[in-house]
């Protein structure tokens, strides 16, 4: 018999409970949720009467259905639980004289688990065992009905809760649902239905299955629409629509409307007298709940089918970027859809996410809003509003007085500037002076990554991206620094120096010591110029054709090159050298901008500013992709003349996309908004420490580890490892990955012998703490 644990609210209120102890919903278990498109449509008679009909069903039948009513008001006079408790089986008995069959022995209860102090003393619990006659063998069903909250005020759960002192958090709701989706009954089938409070916005199971009450009355086409409309725009599945026939015809509209999206079904009118006992009108209505029932029953069947071909299917039909599909076992396939058990993303879908579940839902409402306004608009010479003010608060924020979209424009860019700056552009219609005879380059880091594309990767050193077999045009046009790191171990942060820098090796007492800008009249300054003016140097020396012409770094941290933390004192004394030089610099921001590094830009790190900077990946939210590239004002006005020739003949189709713009204004704002974000430091504008830092120092003192770097919403841990066991080819983490995904619910993403963690900029710290000491109990047993 399916239960739900009395002392439940206990562990609920616990929000490390809440997460550590969800649990994957059975696919074998049809759940649905009802939804009202408005008040008094009749979600509880149709609750009633689709429960009778489930258990009224021809083998093969469910053997359980558990009806959940979360929350309740007007209790206990209005209890929809009690209702379904006492109307279905009434209901079962006169289906089963109906259609004959087998004899039948229902045992149902009604409990509520929590009520207000405000209602009166009642029973805990209802129990009833109903037999029904028949000419064959007896089949056993269950019916389990259950109210969460209960208030005695039938007012709004809000108001009553406020009134009565009993206070519920959204967590402890979502717990509790949790669990009792996730709950089984050994015996046989088991079908769930969740009533909800009321209309769409009431509270609901995310990823269960929906059905939606209609209204029947005058201006019912329109409330039901909304509210299936509202419902898609949140991510449910609507599998079907009842409505009540109050001669107007709504179903037919509705159904031509939906067409063969979304199976409409007609309830005959209701009896308005309040001493009805409705008994006639649910014989009337039975066929009506027969085909709801059919049509969610083939809903769910479908849904599963395809789910359950979804892996096999994908190992042959998908070719998924830096992956060997050899390395795949066809089972270890994540279908994102096929179980509700919600995962840690520690990867941050590689470095996107960022939104709660409260801006995601803002960013649905929000994109569709611009995709039904602007659909797609050509940027060149046009304008709207969302570009305009997107690129508003790019230059109010990140840019400051700086730029964004992606790294070639970037290097274009700087390019042209260059040339302009150190005469190799000489005349009026900027000709390039012997052309063949000038080179570019770039100066950047070893270790470094910037992009797939072709300049992108020619900007970058080489590595594993850039080899032969993924890049057989690759030269690498560029000097490539060799640059020192920060990381901590034994809980201090060190300095590693690379050879080619001779220095002392240095610890230092936090990071905080690390980023302070004191730093740069220390000698370790004084040996990174030396070493930066000298290379600068020596390489205009041997080439005379050739020229540095843009710095481009990652700043502070190294993301795909396997999570380095660069000695920001060494990146500032670069920018500074190649600005005496006038080289232009770029900072690629597509992974360390917008709060990633626990500040809105890595610039306000570094304490330094870029002449060019690229965003993208969290400027969105992650749901959808924009890249931007912002510039200073003289990058700007080296483009600019009377010829269109000098013109940034650059962009592609969906340079400035409406929908793109609309979800980064909507996701900039969100992150740096404290009532919105509840992690933003409003004294230092900074966000506070996600990753607890006593367990990052235990971490860094674990035998297995070689380095730890924790910075923002990043916490990376290098694992010890020598030859093929280290470096991005590695697959040493592999049993460890595969037990934080199957056992922990991390779903992290190795870069070889590194594992790493990371968080939106709105995560709360609870929650980035289970989940590291998760990793934490893991590398404790890793042999």
């Amino acid at each position: 018999m399916l239960r739900l644990l009395r002392h439940a609210r206990r562990h609920s209120t616990s929000s490390s409970s809440s997460a550590a102890a969800a649990a994957a919903v059975p696919l074998t278990s049809p759940a649905f949720a009802v939804f009202g498109a408005n008040t008094g449509v009749g979600k509880t008679l149709v609750s009633a009467g689709l429960v009778a009909s489930l258990l009224a069903s021809p083998s093969p039948s469910p053997s359980t259905v558990a009806y959940l009513k979360p929350l309740q008001t007007g209790f206990p006079d209005d209890s929809d639980a009690r209702f379904v408790f006492d109307r279905a089986p009434a209901l079962l008995r006169r289906l089963r004289l109906a259609g004959g069959g087998a004899s039948t022995r229902l045992v149902a209860s009604n409990h509520t688990l929590f009520p207000s102090p405000a209602v009166d003393p009642l029973p805990e619990r209802q129990d009833t065992v109903v037999n029904y006659g028949g000419e064959e063998g007896v089949e056993e069903k269950a019916l389990v009905c259950r109210t969460v909250y209960a208030w005695r005020e039938p007012v709004s759960p809000h108001l009553a809760a406020e009134r009565e002192g009993m206070p519920v958090e959204d967590e402890e709701v979502r717990w509790l649902v949790d669990r009792w989706l996730a709950e089984e009954d050994g015996g046989g089938e088991v079908w769930k239905v969740l009533e909800t409070a009321g209309g769409v916005a009431s509270p609901g199971p995310s990823g269960t299955l929906q059905f939606l009450v209609g209204d029947g009355r005058l201006g019912g086409i329109s409330s039901t629409l909304s509210a299936y409309e509202t419902l898609l725009l949140r991510g449910y599945d609507v599998g079907s629509v009842i409505l009540e026939d109050r001669g107007l015809s709504n179903d037919r509209f509705l159904l031509s409307y939906l067409r063969k999206r979304v199976p409409v079904h007609v309830l005959p009118p209701i009896p308005e007298d309040p001493k009805d006992d409705l008994t006639d009108w649910f014989s009337e209505s039975s066929s009506a709940f027969s085909s709801l029932k059919d049509s969610l029953q083939s809903f769910h069947s479908r849904r599963v089918q395809r789910l359950n071909s979804m892996q096999r299917k994908s190992k042959y039909l998908l070719w998924w970027p830096f992956t060997q599909h050899d390395l795949v076992p066809v089972d270890s396939v994540t279908v994102k859809d096929k179980t509700i058990v919600p995962q840690f993303d520690a990867c941050a879908s590689w470095w996107t996410q960022g939104p709660d579940s409260n801006l995601q839902i803002e960013l649905a409402r929000d994109m569709g809003y611009a995709a039904a306004r602007y659909g797609h608009v050509m940027f060149p010479e046009n304008v709207h509003e969302p570009a305009l003010r997107c690129a508003e608060l790019l230059l109010g924020g990140v840019g400051k007085d700086n730029g964004s979209t992606a790294i070639e424009i970037a290097l274009k860019m700087a390019f042209r500037k260059y040339a302009c700056d150190h005469g190799i552009i000489v005349d009026s219609e900027k000709d390039i002076r012997s052309e063949g005879s000038v080179h570019f380059k770039v100066l950047a880091l070893n270790g470094s990554y910037h992009g797939d594309t072709l300049g992108a990767m020619e900007a970058q050193a080489p590595s594993a991206y850039t080899s032969f077999l993924q890049q057989p045009w690759y030269s690498g046009r560029g000097l490539f620094l060799d640059p020192p790191t920060v990381y901590i171990k034994n809980k201090s942060a060190n300095l590693s120096l690379p050879p080619s820098i001779m220095h002392d090796q240095l610890s230092f007492s936090s990071l905080t010591e690390v980023f302070c800008k004191t730093r740069d009249t220390s000698s370790a300054a004084n040996v990174y110029v030396s070493y930066i003016s000298q290379q600068l140097s020596q390489y205009a020396m041997s080439n005379n054709s050739e020229h540095i012409a843009a710095l481009i770094i990652e700043p502070v941290i190294q993301g795909a090159g396997g999570m380095h933390l660069i000695d920001p004192l060494f990146q500032r004394l670069l920018v500074k050298e190649c600005k005496n030089r006038k080289i232009p610099v770029i900072f690629d921001e597509v992974f360390t901008g917008f709060w990633r590094l626990g500040v809105e830009s890595a610039s306000e790190l570094l304490g330094c500013f870029p002449d060019i900077s690229c965003y993208a990946k969290l400027m969105t939210g992650g749901i959808v992709p924009l890249a931007a590239t912002l510039a200073t004002e003289p990058i700007f006005e080296a483009f600019r003349s009377d010829s269109k020739l000098t013109a940034l003949l650059h962009g592609h189709s969906y340079t400035a996309h409406p929908m793109g713009c609309t979800a980064a204004v909507k996701a900039i704002q969100w992150y740096k908004d404290p009532s919105t974000n509840s992690n933003i430091d409003l004294d230092r504008m900074k966000l506070k420490e996600l990753w607890d830092s006593a367990l990052v120092n235990h971490l860094s003192s674990l035998p297995n580890v070689k380095r730890v770097v924790s910075l923002g919403t990043l916490c990376a841990i290098e694992l010890k490892a020598e030859g093929s066991d280290a470096g991005y080819a590695s697959l040493y983490a592999s049993s460890l990955i595969r037990q934080l995904r199957e056992e922990d619910n991390i779903y992290a993403r190795p870069l070889g012998n590194v594992i790493y963690l990371m968080c939106g900029p709105c995560t709360t710290q609870d929650s980035c703490t289970r989940q590291l000491a998760k990793v934490h109990r893991r590398l404790q047993k890793l042999n």
